[in-house]
């Protein structure tokens, strides 16, 4: 192919993702290392009390912002170098703890808790989808032919759903006299209060990220399935191989790099983490990195922004997001190179 006509096709895709995803991240990365603060001036502000004989009168020294001659707060840009980095991951805090030998209060620490949370959330909710959704597949596989159509279509329907309102429907069975918990009380003969601490929250939150996702890996693993080599499933039945075996050597090894793309997918998808906290109104209890990124940029009181410690959150997550992706990249890069 011609250097011409190949720049013709790849130069729009190139453009749009440079414009819309690496300007964004140098200016995510430039403003961590930045922070900008209104520029504040001191000046007497003179208070007096109601009346006219009795009128007392007080001058108090105050700090307020400085504004320009249109109203507006004037700000100023400086740069701290790794300090927004240190207050998200909160040194001050974790050198106190480590040397006092309170170990799990680093925990208690925003963005340990968090991590904690994402990892965990991540890594458990991994190996539920891939099992789930090879389990479908292997069971449609098998079905009948007239009940394909309507187990395919009823296994679909969580993943058709919208992520928000996927959770908030999960939250709305399980909260209060939700329609679960109203069967779990009489049959357990007890009040339950299934959001009122953070670990059933967690669980929750597991079971519905495996109900909405496991349908993706249920399509990807169904389409491989059709690829599979007839004629070595029959020799393995042939030599008395029992469906475990024949799964576990024919099947699955020919679907490796499948189970290695859901993988990627499912790491990144979970990793950024935060309809669930929306949907089931768990920042109280549990938080993940993307929520932290989310708070940090919600203003406070004077309605300023810690965009600076934000951007370092959000850098923090990329990296997170690339460390989980190195063993599976590494993977699919020798399957490459073998082939």
């Amino acid at each position: 192919m011609k250097f011409r006509t190949f720049a013709m096709f790849v130069g729009p895709s190139v453009f749009l993702m440079l414009l819309f995803i690496a300007a964004p991240l140098i200016s995510v990365l430039i403003q961590s290392f930045q922070v900008t603060q209104p520029i504040v001036i001191t000046q007497e502000v003179e208070t007096c009390t109601p009346g006219f004989l009795t009128q007392t009168c007080t001058t108090e020294i105050k700090t307020v912002p400085q504004l320009d001659d249109a109203g507006r707060i004037l700000t100023e840009t400086r740069w701290v170098g790794w300090n927004s980095y240190a207050n998200v991951l909160g040194l001050d805090a974790m050198r106190a703890a480590w040397s006092e030998g309170r170990l799990g209060d680093i925990l208690q620490i925003d963005f340990w808790a968090a991590l904690r949370f994402t990892l965990m959330f991540t890594i458990v909710t991994l190996p539920l989808v891939l099992g789930t959704g090879l389990a479908i597949a292997l069971a449609v596989n098998n079905a009948a032919k007239a009940l394909k159509g309507p187990i395919i279509f009823v296994s679909l329907l969580p993943f058709i759903i919208t992520p928000v309102i996927g959770s908030l429907s999960i939250y709305w069975l399980f909260v209060g006299d939700g329609i679960v918990t109203s069967w779990l009380e009489a049959w357990l003969d007890r009040d339950l209060a299934l959001f009122a601490q953070g670990w059933t929250i967690e669980i929750l939150m597991y079971f519905y990220r495996v109900w909405h996702v496991a349908p993706f890996a249920f399509v990807i693993f169904y389409a491989g399935l059709q690829t599979v080599n007839q004629d070595t499933l029959e020799s393995a039945i042939i030599d008395g191989a029992s469906r475990f075996e024949r799964l576990r050597y024919v099947i699955v090894p020919h679907i490796m790099p499948l189970i290695i793309f859901v993988t990627i997918i499912h790491l990144m998808d979970s990793y950024r983490v935060f309809e669930e906290i929306v949907g089931f109104r768990a920042q109280a209890h549990v938080q993940s990195l993307q929520w932290l990124t989310y708070d940090l940029l919600q203003p406070d009181d004077a309605g300023n922004r810690a965009i600076s410690r934000a951007s370092a959150s959000a850098m923090l997550t990329m990296i997170g997001i690339v460390i989980l992706l190195i063993l599976p990249l590494r993977r699919t890069w020798r399957d490459h190179k073998g082939t």
